[in-house]
């Protein structure tokens, strides 16, 4: 089976971003959400980002144009029925994913792959809603989709030889890596960075240093783009809690229990990037404040 048309089902950050990343590569892609206003607003963040894409030379006027007449932007979930490929992207909860992808069976082509972009939660499981649980993935992209390089191809116990290889083809065309995970809590990505966003979090609290210097030693000790705390940030800090939260409970163990400092600030609705305050603060086009005007948590003194 050759993937030529895809939807995106949930037009969040996620789906944004894995739709505009899609349209760039030739394909036509349909960016799906409930209401009229929510569909505007998803325009107008492809838009966005692609115009701070073309500001940094990313990319050119003329494909900044081409990229967005390939994608479509609609609140009606009929139109996904002549794809090939339809990728949820909404919350991370079970019922809601279960519920769209439920919706989507009874709509779609038999043929038709059903993938989940979650990051934590069981393909079988999902799969278990359909009555196409063969031809259901997991396609887990991570953020930001348009600069990493690597896609997770989540097998679910019941998903066919078929539906892998198609997804595998699919993802390589889009210039990524894709790498083949068997369903397990957190699957590879998640499951490995989760104690390391958490272990930062403890040292903060803790007073073990400040969250600049906390970020400074892992990002140049260790080679990475950036620290934990500001990549939690970047995640989403309720998402973040949500897959300390699952971890934690299938696994048991107790590395993945969420930091209090985390239940907190998501408490007070600080939830990093999005809403301009997390363990640092981001101006509206979601930039690093300069550290000398950020207000940051400091952890525990003395």
């Amino acid at each position: 089976m050759r993937i030529r048309k895809v939807a995106i089902v949930g037009a969040g950050t996620m789906g944004c971003s894995i739709a505009e990343n899609i349209g760039e590569k030739g394909f036509t892609v349909f960016l799906v959400d409930r209401t009229d206003e929510l569909v505007e607003d998803a325009k107008c963040r492809v838009e966005l980002s692609l115009n701070k894409r073309l500001e940094k030379w990313g990319i050119t006027e003329a494909e900044k144009r081409v990229t967005l007449s390939r994608i479509r932007f609609t609140s009606k979930l009929d139109d996904v029925t002549t794809c090939d490929l339809v990728i949820e992207a909404v919350q991370e909860d079970p019922d809601v994913k279960k519920k769209i992808l439920s919706d989507l069976d009874k709509l779609c082509h038999p043929q038709t792959i059903l993938a989940s972009n979650t990051s934590t939660l069981s393909i079988t499981e999902l799969a278990a809603a359909t009555l196409r649980p063969e031809r259901v993935i997991g396609l887990h992209f991570l953020s930001p989709v348009t600069r990493v390089e690597v896609v997770e191809i989540v097998r679910g116990l019941k998903s066919s030889e078929e539906t892998f290889e198609a997804v595998k083809r699919f993802v390589k065309s889009l210039d990524k890596v894709g790498v083949e995970i068997h369903d397990s809590p957190g699957f590879v990505t998640t499951r490995l960075i989760t104690p390391l966003l958490n272990q930062a979090m403890n040292a903060l609290m803790e007073g073990v240093a400040s969250a600049s210097d906390i970020d400074t030693a892992i990002r140049l000790g260790f080679g990475l783009p950036r620290g934990p705390l500001e990549m939690a940030d970047r995640m989403g800090l309720d998402t973040v809690l949500t897959s300390m939260e699952g971890l934690f409970r299938d696994l048991g163990d107790f590395s993945y229990r969420p930091c209090p400092l985390l239940r907190k600030l998501v408490r007070a609705g600080h939830l990093g990037v999005k809403t301009g305050q997390g363990f640092f603060k981001y101006d509206e086009e979601g930039n690093l404040i300069k550290e000398e005007e950020n207000l940051v948590y400091q952890g525990a003194k003395g």
